[in-house]
């Protein structure tokens, strides 16, 4: 008995293999068959992903860090990180025969002597720059929107850690050309760390190699520089990109939208398609400045002298608020057993980073916690509807930038013609007083803006119709939202405390006695000034009393309104031109 071979099978890949694959068929089918690619990429590159602008302030930090490896890279090739003295005879005329360190020789060489080397350093410098500031802002959207909640705290602990890894990696990036600029910020971070009680000087002396300056720390930060810390970056933001697939990305409420789906499009082709062109956006316009806007010349400054401080120096911006605490400070010390604890650099220095970093760490935890919300969430809010949430953060926000502003006050002094010293009492008041106005402005404007959607919602929009009754009175004609903006707006949750408010006989509308363990008294108070004051979206009962009277209204049966407006719609206030038209 003859059999038929061709229906055999030939392999024990459970992938389909086509009858005469073509070359890139073969390698996809090797892969497949060794590393289970297709299997594990299959539903990945269909994965859905929403649609809105802001969500691309996360993807600019990428690209810029994509730009910045890149740019790195072709750095590392000609930047020799050596404190070597030598005596400059490249092409910048200014500086030649200058005693200077390799490292700064070699800084010059690559902006004067290496086709395209100042343009790359630039690029890195403006990468770095963009990294860092998106960074920033993509946490605010975060925040703001309320996406660090469960599950996603630890990726917003993650974005932090990101955060705190670019400003060190950035610190370390711009000292490494060991000019005068730079060279005085290592100078101040010596001083820094001296400044730690009992183990500041030994922490010196183990990373200077010595006393300071000695001839290790250009290596040392430079190995920091382009191995460690980019590591660490490197793993973070696999981590990040990896919990974020794994939860889906948070989407904005509407039509369709629900905590249990994604609405938007796929990985491949249409979302790898707008990422791509993105990188490619950020990459010309990292370009861009790299090629027309000059950024730090360490030509001018030249190099490293302690007896050559410039006046008015200034790190990069990043660093400015931690440096804006340290002039504001006053000049407190102290004295026990014999040793020296300088209170007016360490505080502001190593005490206050610190601090204000934890407290951006914990954020997600603290606000769970007092809230009692542990409910999954995937749709964003509005802003406006965590009120508390909000203001907290641009009180945050305040105090970061007060601090900032003070890190420019001689020059601020110089500009306006200001007293420097008037200037600094102002900032060391206005760093406690303004964070506290702008947390009242801030929470009161966004309940004014809750007031003002409910109002949308129950009576509708302006639509700019002035109506006049039988009586002689004027009112405005309102329309209803449209569905999709109705939605977005009631799409909310409303404020539902946990905790029985304080004051009460401590039992809820349900007989349930209010917790009465360690802190439950705090936390009651705390979640009662959480949600104090907030507007909440209307009821169902509330919207159908609210169309059903503007359905009445819109037929003119309220007060013998014998025209519903609708005769004036499509004709505008033209000049030359009646509001009726030809009617």
């Amino acid at each position: 008995m003859s059999i038929d071979t061709s229906k055999v099978a030939t392999s024990n890949s459970s992938a389909a293999v086509a009858k005469k694959p073509g070359r890139a068929g073969v390698v996809a089918n090797w892969a497949d068959e060794r590393l289970g690619l297709g299997t594990a990429m299959k539903k990945n590159l269909r994965k859905v992903f929403p649609d809105h602008w802001s969500f691309m302030l996360g993807e600019i930090a990428l690209w810029s860090f994509v730009v910045l490896l890149l740019s790195g890279v072709f750095l590392t090739l000609w930047f020799n990180p050596s404190m070597g003295e030598i005596h400059y005879e490249g092409s910048y005329d200014q500086l030649r025969g200058v005693a200077m360190s390799e490292s700064m020789a070699s800084t010059l060489d690559i902006s004067f002597d290496v086709r395209g080397g100042l343009l790359m350093r630039q690029m890195h410098h403006w990468a770095a720059m963009l990294f860092i500031a998106s960074m920033m802002i993509h946490l605010l959207r975060v925040f703001f929107t309320g996406a660090h909640r469960k599950p996603r705290e630890m990726n917003w602990v993650i974005g932090c850690l990101l955060l705190i890894l670019g400003t060190l990696e950035g610190f370390t990036g711009y000292s490494l050309p060991d000019d005068l600029l730079s060279g005085t910020g290592v100078r101040a971070a010596d001083g820094f760390m001296k400044s730690i009680p009992v183990v500041g000087t030994y922490l010196s002396f183990f990373l200077f190699g010595g006393e300071f300056p000695g001839d290790a720390i250009i290596p040392r930060l430079y190995m920091i520089h382009i191995l460690l810390i980019p590591g660490l970056l490197l793993a973070l933001i696999a981590a990040h990109m990896l919990l974020l697939v794994y939860h889906k990305h948070t989407q904005w409420p509407g039509p369709g939208r629900t905590e249990q789906n994604v609405v938007g499009f796929p990985m491949l082709p249409v979302y790898a398609a707008k990422a791509g062109g993105f990188f490619f956006i950020v990459f010309g316009v990292c370009a861009l400045m790299g090629g027309l806007l000059t950024i730090n010349p360490v030509w001018k400054y030249g190099p490293y002298d302690p007896t050559k401080v410039t006046a008015g120096s200034q790190p990069d911006w990043y660093m400015g608020w931690p440096d804006g605490a340290l002039r504001i400070m006053p000049g407190w010390e102290s004295e026990f057993w014999g040793t020296t604890w300088s209170w007016n650099v360490f505080l502001p220095i190593i005490v206050l980073p610190g601090l204000m970093f934890t407290i951006l760490l914990l954020l997600p935890f603290l606000e769970a916690w007092v809230t009692g919300d542990k409910r999954e969430h995937h749709l964003l809010q509005r802003p406006r509807n965590a009120p508390t949430r909000t203001a907290l953060m641009v009180a945050l926000m305040t105090f970061y930038g007060l601090m900032w502003a003070a890190g420019g006050n001689d020059i601020i002094a110089i500009r306006l013609h200001l007293s420097i010293n008037q200037i600094t009492y102002f900032m060391r008041a206005a760093v406690f007083i303004g964070p506290v106005i702008a947390f009242m402005i801030t929470r009161r404007w966004c309940i004014s803006l809750q007031r003002q959607d409910n109002e949308k919602l129950l009576h509708g929009y302006e639509t700019g119709v002035i109506m006049r009754s039988p009586e002689g009175g004027y009112s405005e004609r309102h329309l209803p939202l449209d569905t999709a903006k109705a939605y977005a707006v009631t799409a909310r949750d409303r404020d539902e405390a946990s905790y029985v408010p304080v004051g009460t006989n401590g039992v809820d509308p349900n007989g349930v006695p209010a917790p009465t363990g360690r802190g439950s008294k705090l936390r009651a108070r705390l979640q009662n000034l959480w949600f104090a004051d907030n507007i909440q979206k209307p009821t169902a009962a509330e919207l159908e009393e609210a169309h059903h009277h503007a359905a009445h209204e819109a037929h003119g049966e309220l007060e013998g309104v014998s025209a519903d407006g609708h005769q004036f719609d499509g004709h505008h206030a033209v000049e030359g031109e009646s509001l009726r038209g030809d009617h």
